[in-house]
């Protein structure tokens, strides 16, 4: 049985959803000071659950739509909404 990048995305997910947070406070009370050090801290998570979620359609554990859905929302939301869905083909692909 192969082991799914699954696990791997929900944490990835979980921290760039931590650091989404204060990029997204600050503009909201428009302060910049931490977004050149967050900011690429949170694109390479989200390039790196874009990664994990296209391997995973490749060896067809999920559909296209979970990397679609993780694009489109911007990262973590779209990961951590689809996950149950990407777990349960994830199981019927793998037995």
């Amino acid at each position: 049985m192969n082991s799914t990048p699954l696990p791997c995305i929900t944490i990835v997910a979980a921290i760039d959803f931590a650091l989404l947070v204060p990029l997204v406070v600050g503009v909201i009370i428009d302060y910049h000071g931490l977004a050149p050090i967050i900011g690429p801290i949170h694109g390479a998570g989200f390039l790196y659950e874009v990664y994990l979620a296209v391997r995973g359609s490749a060896e067809r554990w999920w559909g296209w739509w979970f990397p679609a859905v993780i694009v489109i929302t911007g990262g973590p939301l779209g990961a951590l909404l689809g996950h149950n869905r990407a777990k349960r083909e994830a199981i019927a692909a793998t037995g």
